[in-house]
């Protein structure tokens, strides 16, 4: 009796060592998996996981809480027609922080080639002009594509000058063209935008019709 008791015993012990090491879940019989491999994959450089000391937390905090420094922005040209809107949306907004000017944005002319009838035919005169050792540049101005830019001046005599010593390296086919006529129109300047004003800046997007705001230089 003793016997077989110990064999049980034996048995029992067996069996549980298999269930427990996964050896009996071809049977569908194994224990519940608690481990989460998933997770650690998705883990990023856990190893720069620091605990912050207090100061350092006050430090972080006082920093965020900082207001940021005022900061001037700009917008346009812009057209005649954007301005009675604009100055409507801006109606609510204090009295100096904004102002319309007047501006002129110079014509822009290029030394140009093009347009071409494909883009296997403007890659084949990008190599043209690498052999030849000279430079190009995108188009800023759709309206010109498919084609390329030697250079762009703001005044056409300077274009001329240009073409004329590239003729003298080997380029045949490039003309002078206006890339950018001159544009007379508005220009919306915001002096210092803070904190108070920046959340407002979304107002004007509408109004501003996809011109974009960018720093004052």
């Amino acid at each position: 009796m003793l016997r077989l008791i110990v064999l049980v015993l034996l048995l029992a012990n067996g069996a549980y060592f298999a269930w427990a090491q996964g050896l009996l879940s071809a049977w569908g019989v194994a224990p519940l998996q608690q481990s989460e491999p998933q997770r650690l994959a998705q883990q990023i450089r856990p190893e720069a996981v620091r605990v912050l000391l207090p100061d350092e937390v006050r430090r972080l905090e006082a920093a965020a809480a900082a207001p940021k420094p005022a900061e001037c922005l700009l917008a346009g040209p812009l057209e005649e027609a954007q301005v009675g809107p604009l100055r409507a949306s801006l109606a609510a907004w204090p009295a100096g922080s904004w102002a319309l000017e007047p501006t002129v944005e110079a014509a822009r002319w290029i030394v140009y080639m093009g347009k071409y009838p494909t883009v296997e035919a403007v890659n084949k005169k990008k190599a043209e002009l690498r052999y030849l050792g000279v430079s190009f540049q995108a188009l800023v101005n759709p309206a010109l594509e498919l084609g390329l830019s030697l250079g762009g001046f703001p005044t056409e005599e300077q274009a001329n000058e240009h073409l004329a010593v590239l003729s003298e390296r080997g380029v045949r086919t490039a003309r002078v063209v206006v890339e950018r006529p001159e544009v007379r129109g508005q220009l919306l300047r915001f002096p210092a935008v803070d904190d108070a004003l920046r959340p407002r800046i979304d107002e004007l997007r509408i109004a501003l019709a996809g011109k974009p705001l960018r720093t004052c230089r």
